[in-house]
């Protein structure tokens, strides 16, 4: 299984990003699909995941970010808006068999990563 993010880069507190995760290697339909973030000197978070027609937000996130996917498209979306400098991380799109977990460490495979910076 590949997972291959983009649409990280550098923008404005209050403005928007949408990452993409394009995964290959198997079917994309039954694996719960999440992103994750790292910040220098921290753990990394639980930041959205999808499973199942379901979705979960960390608390940070709620209201602000939207995890979508695209079966058709074996791709997971993650559309980030109102962003705060905090929200800078590096973003990393990880995907389970079954329903979604809020522990990384639940969670098979990952991205390389992508990162998403917001300046004050």
């Amino acid at each position: 299984v590949q997972l291959v993010e983009s649409g990280g880069g550098l923008v404005q507190a209050g403005g928007s990003l949408r990452l993409s995760c394009a995964a290959s290697g198997r079917t994309f339909g039954g694996y719960a699909m999440g992103w994750f973030r790292q910040a220098p000197g921290k753990e990394r978070e639980f930041v959205s995941a999808t499973s199942w027609g379901n979705t979960y937000y960390a608390d940070s996130v709620k209201g602000r970010f939207t995890i979508s996917r695209d079966n058709a498209k074996n791709t997971v979306y993650l559309q980030m808006s109102s962003l705060k400098p905090e929200d800078t991380a590096v973003y990393y799109c990880t995907t389970r068999l079954g329903v979604h977990s809020m522990r990384y460490e639940d969670y098979d495979y990952w991205g390389q990563g992508t990162q998403v910076t917001v300046s004050s």
